[in-house]
């Protein structure tokens, strides 16, 4: 089950979050109501150079005491240049969880090594704070999430009121863990975040691996740590986001021995150093980042971009196309062309294989 749809514009254009929002409402049968959520890219103009952090306060708790808690962690290592509730549409929701927002910057002594610094106050404010919980920590983009269906979150969190470059989107449709708000989603860490579609049956390994460096899995649905992989493959260990995604979703055993020599060597390493970052089970995800990536042509670059991928044998749905500077990803044809109807060109991604668009340099 679950819907999942995303789209980005290669020449950065900006569109509003009405479009993303009629979109996933096309997926609403493939969720149940017990989870939903948005991501947009480049909706903090004003702020673009500062990382937005979106906290859930639990509401049945003293949250201004949890907020408090929240900023004086925070400012540990920076300052917090502006807070403030996140608006919403009062009554659309049960409000179970106020989202409040921190426009943060490092001390100048942190910033030569920042990134590391703000996921390392992820993982303790969502381990250590009592009724918080970071679900957005990048710079010039947010999540809204909840435990609701798609057209409540996109009306409770105004999604039509903010305008991106980028949209990503997820109705959920919960099996193994419990709806709730910080279980939807997309799950994000600095400028990666993700929406999956189906099950990752090897999240008990994936979870012993990233937390051998660190990272804390706390969110319990197990997409969370798909997100931690990414930056540890990509920001930590430096691969090329190709081979990353090979590591998620490696070839098997008899592709890679029918390889030629160079590309077998590469494939067998990445197999035997990363078996552990593997993604077993049924899945579909789509990814969107603007963090600095290594590229297989020895590029790096801003890497603004979103791609796709599925489980080696493609046992979740997984759609392409492209408009114009437009490409979209989803689960279903008919999401994209509600919002998009004519479209140039529509193809089914091969099984385990990405299918990326960057932006236009």
């Amino acid at each position: 089950m679950c819907g999942i749809i995303g789209f980005i514009s290669r020449d950065q254009k900006l569109i509003g979050g009405e479009k993303i929002a009629t979109a996933l409402n096309c997926l609403r049968e493939r969720g149940n109501g017990k989870g939903a959520g948005y991501v947009g890219y480049g909706i903090y103009p004003k702020y673009a150079d500062k990382y937005a952090i979106h906290v859930f306060l639990d509401s049945s708790k003293d949250y201004d005491k949890i907020r408090e808690n929240v900023r004086y962690t925070l400012e540990k290592y920076g300052y917090v240049v502006k807070d403030e509730e996140i608006p919403v549409e009062e009554g659309v929701l049960e409000k179970e969880y106020v989202s409040w927002r921190f426009f943060y910057e490092f001390d100048e002594k942190y910033k030569p090594f920042e990134e590391d610094k703000m996921v390392e106050l992820v993982m303790e404010i969502n381990d250590k704070i009592d009724g918080a919980f970071v679900f957005s920590s990048g710079k010039n983009l947010g999540v809204f999430k909840a435990a609701a269906w798609p057209h409540e979150v996109a009306e409770y969190f105004k999604i039509d009121k903010y305008k991106g470059w980028m949209w990503i989107s997820h109705a959920r449709y919960p099996t193994n863990t419990r709806g709730w708000w910080g279980g939807a989603h997309p799950f994000n860490l600095l400028n990666w975040s993700v929406v999956h579609n189906g099950e990752i049956t090897s999240y008990g390994t994936n979870k012993r691996y990233v937390e051998s460096f660190g990272y804390k899995c706390r969110l319990f649905t197990d997409t969370e740590v798909v997100a931690y992989l990414l930056d540890l493959l990509v920001r930590k260990h430096k691969l090329p986001i190709e081979y990353a995604a090979t590591a998620l979703a490696p070839r098997f055993w008899d592709e890679i021995d029918r390889m030629p020599e160079e590309e077998r060597k590469i494939h067998e390493a990445i197999r035997m150093t990363y078996g552990s970052a593997m993604l077993n089970g049924p899945f579909a995800i789509i990814v969107g980042t603007h963090e600095g990536m290594l590229f297989m042509n020895g590029d790096i670059e801003k890497g603004n971009a979103m791609f796709g991928l599925t489980d080696r044998i493609k046992l979740r749905p997984l759609v392409a196309a492209e408009k114009d500077d437009l490409f979209f990803v989803s689960s279903e044809e008919a999401a994209i062309r509600a919002i998009c109807p004519d479209l140039d060109r529509v193809w089914m991604p091969d099984a385990g294989k990405m299918v990326i668009a960057r932006v236009n340099k």
